[in-house]
């Protein structure tokens, strides 16, 4: 192909970018098109101005290909050889991979925070704890890269690091912005999105809500006025009586967008590949698409927070996660 007919491709790509897919939720109906738009993704190259900028103006930041590929993709294959067990995926296909068994159930494979089976949840809380997992998590890049974000001269990523599997069909994550979950630390945080494999939009991807930190900033301070009378153990609990049952602040996108949003702001999503890391901010609201991948893929990504080192963390993070742990 001659040059000047790839710099055309590429002029027609950032003028014309690809259609958005349909993009859903737990509940509801779609989103609604003209409510949805494409992250901006940056790369490694890009001046630490531009970045700290970029993070602070929109409250994420998209890195591609921070982590090389192939050390995401050999997690991933870890990841599932410990689930073999239970049947999730598709006979013959490798644990590289990642694809899941439709004759299963999804609703019996929901992974963290849903399955059902005594035996699933012993292997889910021995994935948290493998040393092959908590090495990933000091990967050197990723480390790195916090540190000169923040401006840190030293980073404490919390023992409570999570490992999501989503199945297509399953449950996906709902609305919400992190504080509601670590709202015992007074020191700001970072969240790192870790998609561990590649992950469409239609994937089981995150999806943020453009510009919604001041939003989650607002809905924070009215939690905090409304549980005055709670107990300070009550106050920092995610699951207490004036929230959600599963600390959520919705399961359908669209009308959260729409109704307490004022149908002001998108959704965000992006065409995640492994290797791809996503940081924002406390308040920023987001949620996962529903997971209807093509291909079968399921969805597995780690949710990682970190604090300034000797910053007021919440304590309660600064264990492995276990699916009895309460928070």
């Amino acid at each position: 192909m001659a040059s000047c007919d790839v710099q055309t491709l590429l002029h027609d790509s950032i003028i014309h970018p690809p259609k958005l897919p349909t993009l859903r939720s737990n509940q509801g109906s779609h989103v609604e098109a003209a409510s949805t738009g494409w992250m901006q993704s940056i790369t490694t190259d890009t001046p630490w101005e531009q970045m700290n900028a970029r993070y602070e103006r929109d409250g994420y930041l998209w890195v591609k290909n921070l982590i090389p590929r192939e050390d995401v993709l050999d997690m991933r294959e870890h990841y599932f050889q410990q689930l073999s067990p239970t049947g999730i995926l598709l006979p013959s296909s490798s644990p590289r991979d990642g694809i899941f068994d439709p004759a299963n159930d999804p609703l019996a494979h929901q992974g963290l925070g849903g399955a059902p089976d005594p035996a699933t949840l012993a292997l889910l809380d021995t994935a948290h704890a493998t040393p092959a997992y908590r090495r990933f998590l000091t990967h050197p890049a990723l480390r790195a890269f916090v540190r000169h974000l923040m401006r840190w001269r030293a980073e404490v990523l919390v023992d409570r690091a999570m490992l999501r599997h989503n199945c297509p069909g399953s449950r996906s994550t709902g609305v919400h912005y992190d504080k509601l979950f670590l709202r015992a630390g007074d020191a700001e945080f970072l969240t790192a999105w870790v998609p561990i494999g590649d992950c469409r939009p239609t994937g089981g991807g995150l999806m943020y809500l453009e510009g919604s930190g001041e939003l989650g900033e607002e809905m924070e301070a009215e939690f905090g006025r409304d549980a005055e009378g709670l107990s300070p153990g009550e106050r920092v609990d995610a699951f207490n009586r004036l929230m959600m049952e599963d600390g959520f602040l919705s399961h359908d996108a669209e009308e959260f967008g729409r109704v307490r949003a004022g149908g002001k702001l998108r959704w965000l999503v992006g065409d995640y590949e492994a290797g791809d890391v996503v940081f924002h901010k406390p308040y920023m609201i987001h949620a996962a698409t529903k997971n209807e991948d093509e291909l079968g893929r399921i969805r597995l990504a780690s949710d990682l927070r970190f604090y300034e080192e000797g910053a007021a963390l919440d304590q309660r993070w600064m264990k492995v996660w276990r699916h009895d742990d309460g928070l």
